[in-house]
């Protein structure tokens, strides 16, 4: 295999971790740049956390068809929310290995 598609993909998928932790903690990202009217309705900062999170299941599947290793940008928790496929409150609450709470 051509050794720049695993480099790749490495490259997609620690944006695509980039982007999913920005919605996690409510940072401005890529999308709210293509739906500016949409930041002021509530249910916007879910769908926009959705979004990352198909677009990171999308390059971790693609990645893992083309048998390119992914585990190594992810902690354990990380990696069982990922294979797990669901977003849900706990992957927010404990995607960077603890659990958070509201300040």
């Amino acid at each position: 295999m051509n050794q720049e598609i695993p480099n790749f993909f490495t490259e997609k998928i620690q944006g695509a971790k980039d982007q999913f932790e920005r919605t996690i903690d409510c940072k401005h990202t890529e999308f709210d740049d293509l739906y500016p009217y949409m930041s002021e309705q509530p249910q916007f900062f879910w769908y926009k956390r959705y979004v990352a999170w198909q677009e990171l299941l999308t390059i971790v599947s693609l990645a893992e068809e083309l048998n390119i290793p992914w585990y190594d940008e992810f902690n354990e928790s990380q990696k069982y929310f990922i294979e797990n496929k669901v977003l849900d409150a706990k992957v927010l609450d404990e995607w960077y290995g603890k659990k958070r709470t509201e300040a």
